[in-house]
């Protein structure tokens, strides 16, 4: 049922191969890097695929702050991409105030968990969003 399978580049030794299968599916590809993983472990398949996510905190758990230094990792992608038709996704620490700076340094998708289920209400959940979405019109 899923349209994008991504696979995290540390997780195994044939990144290639576990693209091509996933488009063997009929799905679009996607390879996830963890932040101390150098933007370099995906240059050699950006041909293979539809999604690199950057991860800005070590995954395990919620809540952990943004990882600043990521920025220049999504801009060395970012450059790395060209005119490839890829996005950029960023998982972890997103609020109204990192969301700014990850979509200035060349994210064009969002993970927000913490930030999204803060306040425990359905009315929250909206206005937590619409402030992360206002925060990237604004530039702040």
């Amino acid at each position: 049922g899923s349209d994008i399978i991504t696979v995290h580049a540390e997780g195994g030794p044939h990144l290639h191969r576990s693209l091509q299968a996933i488009r063997a599916l009929g799905k679009k590809a996607g390879v996830a890097i963890n932040p101390a993983t150098p933007e370099s472990a995906v240059e050699y398949v950006l041909d293979n695929v539809d999604l690199i996510l950057v991860m800005t905190v070590n995954p395990g758990f919620g809540g952990q702050k943004f990882i600043a230094e990521m920025q220049d990792k999504l801009k060395k992608i970012k450059a790395m991409i060209g005119n490839r038709p890829i996005d950029i996704e960023v998982d972890g620490g997103i609020t109204a105030e990192t969301a700014p700076l990850a979509v200035a340094a060349g994210a064009n998708a969002l993970v927000a968990g913490s930030a999204v289920y803060k306040g425990g209400t359905e009315a929250q959940y909206k206005a937590n969003i619409a402030q992360i979405r206002s925060s990237i019109q604004k530039g702040a």
